[in-house]
């Protein structure tokens, strides 16, 4: 019953940007019937390496009312609690409200993106990253009929993928999911240490670039890291130069 409590709750959260008049924060947090106390036992009994990211309170309370999303939803418990989440060494990154360790905050991160100004419908949000380029989105309705469900913007490929998870699955997925098996092909050998280096507002580049035919031996490709926002514009102008983008 929780869990599909948590669900309805993210679907809520992904239609309140159409609201006219954003909520205060005094009804986003529910210290009675928090999501956080659900979200920290998954972490606590997480078969990959987690790592939560300290959290400033003036930063999480702006995100909070920015995202417009209550605490009870694992989302609203992590932007709230959390200046994100560290999955696999920094390998995967879940936004939350911004630390100096992970700077981007989940609503400003998404300003621009699936949304113009705070407040407005959001066709997705995007939720959490990866160090090879590859994106992680909330369907908002703007991906497909599945709203609520992750898809993937996969480096490899450039395709917005669907993994048909909710956001509650997707943390279960970043926690407990096999990831070497996920990311296969995608680890080269030394990927722990470079990860560990590497600022979580950065992305690798790859050259060749992994979606092309060169690019899929990831031991032979030249890397270098980028910034995250220059990273994703490029997926997006490539999808439309090789007419992927409809």
């Amino acid at each position: 019953m929780k869990k599909f409590t948590f669900i309805i709750l993210v679907l809520i959260s992904l239609t309140t940007f159409s609201q006219t008049k954003m909520r205060p924060i005094e009804e986003l947090i529910n210290e009675n019937d928090s999501g956080w106390p659900f979200v920290t036992e998954w972490i606590k009994s997480a078969k990959n390496k987690v790592e939560i990211l300290s959290v400033d309170k003036q930063k999480a309370n702006d995100a909070l009312y920015k995202t417009q999303v209550t605490t009870r939803s694992p989302m609203g418990s992590i932007v709230f609690e959390t200046g994100g989440i560290l999955v696999d060494n920094g390998w995967i990154r879940i936004l939350g409200s911004g630390s100096e360790k992970l700077k981007r905050s989940l609503p400003e991160w998404n300003l621009g993106k699936g949304f113009a100004e705070f407040g407005q419908p959001s066709s997705f949000l995007l939720v959490a990253d990866d160090a090879i380029g590859g994106f992680f989105l909330l369907n908002g309705g703007g991906l497909g009929k599945d709203l609520g469900k992750i898809y993937y913007l996969a480096p490899d490929n450039l395709e917005f993928e669907p993994l048909n998870l909710t956001y509650t699955d997707f943390l279960n997925f970043c926690f407990n999911n096999d990831l070497d098996e996920f990311y296969k092909g995608y680890r080269w050998k030394t990927w722990k240490d470079d990860v560990a280096k590497l600022d979580c507002d950065r992305v690798f580049n790859f050259v060749p670039y992994l979606w092309t035919k060169e690019g899929k031996n990831i031991e032979k490709a030249s890397k270098k890291d980028v910034p995250i926002e220059e990273q994703y514009s490029l997926n997006l102008d490539f999808r439309k130069q090789l007419g992927i983008e409809k």
